[in-house]
């Protein structure tokens, strides 16, 4: 995970990605194309990250039995979050974002024509959709997905799901970075008067829609796209996590949010906010 100062706004504003009025938090079809529209992560014991992520966000769970093991699917209220998925070889790692294409096909050659590399697919979940998994021209992983049966995530921008994704990367790379999703997605770029001091430019879908940003960070390592789930109190949330085996950063205060960077028992690091009090 890239260092504190990517954590700046790592949540947003109230105009965050996925919706324009919390209304819109229930998500019933599919994203455009671009929009980062479901959260995966692959574990080394299923059971013992249900365990932690269910404490966190309180999640309930559906499980399934895909090809590549044992699966289940996190559910706020019944509506699906985020999925996990069991392999013996996972490693501490990051939650991989996947952004929604209405032709996975065709998506995976731009990201091809664009520099980057396509790792796995495109192939069909069963009914559930079409996946790639792909990386762009700084090395930076994220995945596609063609929605059918299954839209991604159902519940997005409140408590216990995903609010935000960012891409961190050196400033040379970042600025790479931008020119890779603009050509790819058709995002338009615009910075954030808010930070003003910082390396970091909005992605916005061709409707103007903010979908995430791109931050250059000189301290930076290796490229990466960070994920952020917004809760109702970051430090009960802390306390949580720490309770039920994880690491936590102390709360802090940006400007947008209150939030800490949270590291699961298997050394997954992420985000979680909560928006400031009405």
């Amino acid at each position: 995970m890239a260092p504190n100062v990517f954590l700046i706004g790592q949540c947003g504003h109230p105009a965050a990605p996925y919706r324009e009025e919390h209304a819109m938090s229930r998500v019933t079809g599919n994203q455009p194309d671009g929009t980062p529209t479901w959260v995966e992560l692959v574990v080394p014991d299923l059971d013992r990250a249900m365990d932690f992520y269910g404490k966190l966000f309180g999640w309930t769970y559906e499980r399934e039995t895909m090809a590549e093991g044992p699966y289940a699917i996190g559910l706020v209220d019944g509506q699906r979050a985020a999925g996990l998925m069991e392999r013996s070889d996972a490693e501490g790692g990051a939650w991989t974002m996947y952004m929604a294409a209405d032709d996975c096909d065709g998506t995976a050659k731009r990201i091809t024509d664009a520099g980057g590399r396509v790792l796995w697919g495109p192939v069909d979940i069963r009914d559930f959709g079409r996946a790639v998994l792909a990386e762009d021209n700084v090395g930076a992983q994220f995945g596609l997905w063609q929605a059918r049966a299954h839209v991604g995530c159902e519940v997005v921008n409140e408590p216990n799901s995903l609010v935000r994704n960012d891409l961190v990367a050196p400033v040379a790379e970042a600025a790479r970075a931008r020119e890779f999703y603009a050509a790819v997605f058709a995002y338009t770029l615009d910075g954030n008067p808010d930070m003003a001091d910082v390396d970091f430019t909005f992605l916005r879908r061709p409707d103007g829609h903010e979908i995430g940003g791109i931050m250059g960070d000189a301290s930076a390592g290796a490229a990466s796209w960070g994920t952020c789930f917004e809760v109702a109190d970051t430090d009960a949330a802390v306390a949580r996590a720490v309770a039920a085996g994880g690491t936590a950063t102390e709360p802090e205060d940006t400007v947008y949010v209150r939030q800490a960077r949270v590291t699961d028992p298997f050394g997954t690091e992420f985000v979680i906010g909560a928006r400031p009090k009405a």
